[in-house]
């Protein structure tokens, strides 16, 4: 308090020390200025003397050392009543900054593009159903070929030999029967030896149809018209059974084959409409429908199989050509928030909701479908409840925190 007394006085003698200071320093420039000064130039300041007159003192202007000392004290006495009585102002603490979002439900009508590729429908690969030397084979890839056109054909002499004599075999079993037959009309045979001999026959007549059907299978025909997509051997290889030799499609069953995920499902329907893309094919659109859903989804993935039907079938398609559908689903209404609010640790996906007291509560939740920047909760949420959106950092169970407003 007493050295609150003393500021004003403080304040009065620093006033006056500087004001006798200025009159002090004018009186001596004024005594200067009887003498003829030398004549200057213009905007050059004067040199500052290096030396002095004898008997001026180079303190000659400045206040006594008594005034100094008390100055001092003062000024000290002042420093200390800045620091001890006028403390600086402590900024009052904010509590843990949050933004929040309201859980509401909205009408979404989502288009989903999806990746997928062009695939034959109807197309077959053919095998050797005999063992033989490839005596004749005259398609390439890319032939079309016609419904019953000759595709390759195996060697055959060793079966046209068993059949000749399988034919021998059966002629000389119908002469067994006959006779038979004659020998049991005058009662000189069994009736065992005459079943014995019309078995035989029949044994002969089956071993000729089975060498028949060996050697139709080394003659090979496109079982429909279409285009050859492979050829795996050549003239003079010789193949076992089984064998993959060609592969014949159908080009008018071209399709796109693109992968949808469980979630969309339930809401495709056979003959929606789907717009595709063809990268290959520039940038053009076309619309086409869905021509089948599969039932069975992948077990990795969880996405089924969707098949589109092109008609008409766009010029330069192949088969194998990297393709974009694009799905429509009709509006729903879906309960939605912003993507960034869904955190996860080892327990899974959860919410920080805002509670009483603006205190936050962890809330377990399973997500949906995410659309553009929001992303569906199905359960573990209800509409109307405050999402935290930002100030993530440090943030646990129990921590009451401040809403701020701003962008969810």
């Amino acid at each position: 308090m007493m050295v609150n007394q003393f500021r004003p006085i403080c304040v009065h003698l620093q006033r006056k020390i500087i004001s006798r200071d200025r009159a002090e320093t004018f009186g001596s420039d004024v005594c200067s200025a009887t003498s003829t000064p030398p004549a200057r130039k213009v905007g050059v300041q004067p040199p500052f003397p290096s030396t002095f007159p004898m008997g001026e003192s180079i303190a000659r202007g400045w206040p006594r050392p008594g005034l100094i000392l008390t100055l001092v004290l003062l000024l000290i006495g002042c420093g200390a009543d800045d620091k001890g009585g006028h403390a600086p102002k402590q900024r009052p603490s904010r509590g843990h900054l949050v933004t929040v979002f309201a859980a509401e439900r909205a009408p979404v009508a989502a288009r989903h593009e999806h990746p997928g590729s062009l695939r034959f429908r109807r197309l077959v690969r053919i095998h050797s159903q005999e063992e033989g030397r490839i005596t004749k084979l005259e398609v390439f890839e890319g032939d079309l070929v016609a419904r019953g056109t000759l595709l390759a054909r195996l060697e055959d002499d060793l079966l046209r030999a068993q059949l000749d004599k399988a034919r021998a075999t059966k002629q000389q079993k119908q002469l067994d029967l006959r006779r038979q037959e004659r020998l049991q009309s005058l009662r000189a045979v069994s009736d065992d030896e005459f079943a014995r001999a019309r078995t035989a026959l029949t044994i002969a007549q089956a071993e000729e149809r089975l060498l028949k059907m060996r050697l139709a299978f080394t003659t090979i025909k496109a079982p429909f018209a279409g285009v050859i997509t492979e050829r795996h051997v050549e003239p003079g290889d010789f193949v076992t059974k089984n064998s993959h030799l060609l592969t014949l499609a159908d080009p008018a069953s071209l399709l796109a084959v693109v992968s949808a995920s469980e979630l969309i499902l339930p809401r495709l329907e056979l003959g929606d409409l789907v717009e595709l893309r063809i990268d290959a094919l520039g940038s053009k659109p076309f619309e086409d429908q869905i021509l089948r859903i599969h039932p069975a989804l992948a077990r990795t993935s969880r996405q089924a199989i969707v098949e589109v039907a092109m008609e008409p079938i766009p010029e330069g398609a192949r088969a194998g050509q990297f393709v974009r559908a694009t799905l429509g689903i009709a509006a729903i209404y879906r309960l939605l928030v912003p993507f960034r609010a869904v955190r996860r640790d080892r327990g899974g996906e959860f919410l920080w909701l805002l509670g009483d007291g603006n205190k936050v509560e962890r809330c377990p939740v399973r997500t949906g479908l995410r659309i553009t920047d929001r992303i569906e909760i199905p359960e573990g949420l209800e509409p109307g409840e405050q999402v935290v959106t930002r100030g993530f950092l440090g943030l646990s169970e129990g921590t009451v925190v401040q809403v701020v407003t701003g962008s969810p």
